[in-house]
């Protein structure tokens, strides 16, 4: 087998297996279909956009839940709902649902209950950032190697 062959199957088990342990959806693979020869680089720059975002809510929402006179759950709650929808837009699945959860706590007004869940947003999406940048490297790998991309169903 070369090493094209080799790394589009290795490229497909991978998209394969970030659907089925959850970390993207469908939505995800809409955004990979926008992308095309005009816009190589569309799905690398959307997610880097979303990564950049991430941090900054999360740090956001960090800054919120420490506050000693008291934490603006309206403040949590918006910054959470942010995320929520930028999750949701590339299809994040995994870091939507736990936002889902988390701004349950935000309207229950729960501080323990919205820390354990920034704790779980912050280890989902440097899961997800992971997985991610490993999947656009092999992107990477097969395209310097002189192939191309497989499409995945």
């Amino acid at each position: 087998m070369d090493v094209v062959n080799q790394l589009q199957r290795q490229f497909v088990d991978y998209y394969t297996s970030l659907h089925r342990e959850g970390f993207v959806d469908d939505q995800f693979t809409q955004l990979q279909k926008l992308q095309d020869e005009n816009s190589p680089d569309f799905v690398v720059e959307v997610v880097s956009l979303f990564f950049e975002d991430c941090e900054k809510l999360i740090n956001n929402m960090a800054r919120a839940l420490e506050q000693q006179q008291g934490v603006d759950f309206k403040q949590v709650d918006a910054s959470v709902h942010q995320l929520k929808g930028s999750s949701s837009s590339i299809g994040a699945m995994r870091v939507k649902n736990v936002c889902i959860a988390f701004r349950s706590f935000c309207e229950a007004q729960n501080c323990e209950g919205c820390l354990r869940c920034l704790q779980q947003v912050t280890q989902e999406y440097s899961l997800l950032k992971n997985k991610l940048q490993t999947l656009f490297r092999l992107e990477q790998q097969i395209l310097a190697a002189g192939g191309s991309i497989p499409v995945v169903q």
